[in-house]
């Protein structure tokens, strides 16, 4: 069947499975547009308030789904905006393809109105990127970018269309999507290879991260962690992997993680790293970290092997695979002194925050959100100390229902992606936490889920300030307090109700349960809660930048 180039763009976004699509209309992208417009019964386009919402809420969409998010941008500033959505995918692994239009073949490279070389732009954030000049190429193009975005280890990847290719018209013929399955040659021998130092480790150590969740191998990685006894520090990234109670599992690992956490890496004979990177928010003194443990490192990226930290042993595969094929090797086991001396460390080292009703504390708010949503709730956050309180505090049972920016650390990410959550969950809760720098941020985006009916809830944690460059300036910059305090005089409740949303003010605990209970109460409209905290709150523990976590810090 002969149809024009949009078409045949929207035809293989359908063979691909996807439903909703996020953009922003403009010039070289009007006949997508138009082909949207006449197939709006069979795909859904969310319009943003800018680009760089829509890119940051395919990301939430693909973080809740674990499919692939999409986002469409016309060219020039269209495309620009997209770039800091793009790196925030590339850095955390998430699948995504960005569609930008351009201008027409013959305007290329002569300076033309909105024309940027955005493959050129993108190259080092993305997996690949594609530049279409020709008609005859575009489906298969598409279809590539999806392949190469979902296989092995996810990332985005930006396709470039000139405005002729989508006019031109070319015979189409439907096909299926590309096979993404990897396979990984699984050698008896590597096994029990590994096998055997795990058997032999007197304090065994799990440090697993993302690539856990993204393969859905929480259930074969406690069950690897019962059969040997071993104790598990999860990053960030791969917070609902694990049951919180799960007596194996220390919690969060790193600079804000659990001391105990920390601790058991520091002390391990082995530590068995799983999807993790060694990050320098875990690693944060690669010379001084675990240095008396064997490090086997399970990555699905070769590129990761060694790359931050040297290892012992390493294996290229996926979580899932690896876990499910190591497990017969391993041999029942108990390490009773190893967990004790690890339970000392929680009741001595670990932090625990004093509750006060009388004020808004952190850690008081999200333990109040995390009882009245449930489980099911999905948490999606911004960047800054109320990121990391949410990390602490925030219970979360399930994998991608915590969803947030960790290796670019974007502030502005979480309206987006909450917006791409909530599409793509539509029964589910979802509960934007932010700060008030952050929210000035993406505060934009309220319109988009006044427009779209979607309950929202964004809890505001308003301390005035720029929080977490504060804290640092407060701790190792001599209290100068530089650029951090914005006197800002934004009324959030006036702001909501001006966008059409409902808006709260709390200064206690009390105040706080209420507005969160009518916030839930809505069905059909965003809620804004403007929770007013002290300026001096810290994120606690903290191991300083540069130190082991045997410097943290918990005053």
């Amino acid at each position: 069947m002969k149809m024009n180039g949009s078409q045949i763009l929207v035809e293989v976004l359908l063979e691909q499975g996807v439903d909703t699509i996020f953009g922003y209309p403009g010039g070289a992208v009007l006949n997508i547009y138009d082909a949207l417009y006449i197939n709006r019964d069979r795909i859904r386009h969310v319009l943003t308030a800018h680009e760089q919402g829509a890119s940051h809420a395919a990301d939430g969409y693909a973080r809740a789904t674990g499919k692939t998010g999409v986002c469409l941008a016309t060219s020039g500033p269209g495309a620009t905006n997209l770039v800091t959505g793009i790196a925030t995918a590339y850095m955390d692994s998430i699948p995504m393809v960005a569609i930008t239009g351009n201008v027409g073949s013959t305007l290329i490279g002569k300076d033309s109105f909105q024309e940027v070389y955005i493959a050129g732009i993108t190259m080092p954030i993305t997996k690949h990127n594609f530049t279409v000049r020709r008609v005859d190429e575009l489906a298969d193009t598409l279809s590539e970018a999806f392949r190469i975005a979902q296989t092995g280890r996810p990332g985005p990847v930006l396709v470039d269309i000139t405005k002729d290719v989508t006019a031109a018209e070319y015979e189409y013929t439907p096909k299926k999507p590309l096979d993404t399955s990897v396979t990984f040659d699984v050698k008896p021998e590597e096994m029990q290879r590994i096998a055997d130092k795990i058997n032999e480790a007197q304090k065994p150590a799990i440090y697993f991260g993302g690539g856990v969740q993204t393969s859905d191998a929480g259930k074969e990685l406690l069950a690897l962690m019962k059969k040997a006894e071993i104790p598990a520090s999860g990053t960030m990234m791969a917070i609902g992997t694990l049951p919180v109670d799960e007596p194996l599992y220390l919690g969060m690992v790193g600079m804000h993680g659990k001391v105990s956490s920390g601790f058991a890496l520091d002390k391990a004979d082995l530590i068995l790293a799983i999807g993790a990177r060694f990050s320098d928010r875990v690693a944060t003194d690669p010379d001084r970290f675990a240095p008396n443990a064997k490090i086997i490192h399970v990555d699905i990226d070769a590129a990761e092997i060694n790359k931050n930290m040297q290892t012992d042993d390493s294996v290229v595969m996926d979580a899932k695979t690896f876990l499910t094929n190591i497990l017969p090797y391993v041999k029942e086991n108990k390490h009773t002194e190893w967990l004790e001396q690890i339970k000392e460390w929680k009741e001595k080292l670990d932090y625990r925050p004093k509750d006060d009703d009388s004020v808004l504390k952190p850690h008081q708010i999200m333990g109040v959100i995390s009882d009245l949503v449930g489980e099911d709730a999905i948490i999606v956050t911004d960047v800054g100390q109320h990121q990391m309180w949410a990390a602490q505090y925030s219970k979360r049972n399930k994998i991608r229902h915590f969803l947030t920016s960790g290796g670019l650390g974007t502030m502005g990410y979480g309206y987006g992606a909450a917006i791409g959550a909530k599409m793509a969950q539509p029964n589910k809760r979802v509960i934007h936490i932010t700060g008030d720098g952050s929210f000035h941020m993406n505060l934009n985006e309220l319109c988009t889920s006044v427009s779209y009916n979607l309950p929202i809830i964004t809890v505001v944690m308003n301390n005035r300030v720029l929080g977490m460059v504060r804290q640092w300036q407060t701790m190792f910059y001599n209290k100068h307090y530089s650029a951090t305090d914005p006197e800002r005089k934004t009324d959030y409740v006036k702001l909501a109700d001006a966008f059409g949303a409902d808006g709260y003010h709390c200064e206690n605990l009390d105040e706080f349960k209420a507005a969160f209970k009518k916030a839930m109460e809505s069905t059909d409209k965003p809620s804004l809660i403007d929770c007013a905290i002290d300026k001096d709150e810290r994120v606690l523990p903290m191991v300083p930048a540069g130190k082991s976590v045997r410097d943290f810090v918990i005053d």
